[in-house]
């Protein structure tokens, strides 16, 4: 089909892949938490038009570059490092309360949907997880041509999408009454913020390919 092979297998392996959690659900995670169910769903969008992007870049050949870069692949793992501690000093920084927050109608939908953008173009373990997987499903003879990269890349964004979707809808649900305590809300906006600078620092751990 479209020079993929072993469709179903990778169908199966992407769900698995899915339900572990890694920066970009952690992220999610951290804005549905402190911020509710319309900062989660953002964020999901943000985080999914990323996937998006990196699967054209594979499609495209533009990702072999950031393999053969070290130069490159430091230098936009280092983007993603400042942007991340960036977004969790702000976090702690920040003395109003969620709830205060939510009723100033502050919450922006589209900076949480660039802020999620970012996190996922700047994460290059998402370009190296699409070079080293998707390969493994295409026929070798209709490996030049884009289309099963693409094919392969939306099938895992989908499932990726639904999964990122119920993790949003399920963690700002259950943590809805505390966002309406003023004081466990700045706790859940600093605790949250110290999730994002430890991403950001276990990000900075991420080795260049040989």
């Amino acid at each position: 089909m479209y020079g993929i092979i072993n469709y179903e297998v990778f169908l199966l392996a992407g769900i698995l892949l899915n339900l572990i959690p890694g920066t970009d659900t952690m992220y999610i995670l951290g804005r549905s938490i402190s911020q509710g169910r319309q900062a989660g769903i953002y964020s999901v969008f943000g985080i999914i038009t990323g996937a998006f992007v990196h699967t054209l870049l594979v499609a495209f050949g533009l990702s072999m570059i950031l393999m053969k870069s070290v130069v490159l692949f430091n230098a936009i793992k280092l983007a993603g490092v400042i942007y991340l501690v960036y977004l969790g000093v702000n976090m702690l920084r920040d003395k109003t309360s969620i709830d205060v927050k939510a009723s100033a109608n502050k919450v922006n939908i589209r900076k949480i949907y660039m802020q999620g953008l970012l996190t996922s173009i700047t994460n290059p373990k998402v370009a190296l997880f699409f070079i080293a997987f998707l390969p493994q499903f295409i026929d070798t003879s209709v490996s030049s041509s884009p289309i099963p990269f693409i094919l392969l890349g939306l099938t895992f964004a989908t499932t990726a999408f639904i999964w990122s979707l119920f993790i949003a809808y399920f963690s700002s649900y259950v943590t809805k009454k505390l966002r309406g305590n003023q004081k466990v809300s700045m706790v859940i906006n600093k605790v949250t913020g110290i999730l994002f600078i430890g991403m950001g620092l276990k990000l900075l751990q991420t080795k260049a390919p040989q």
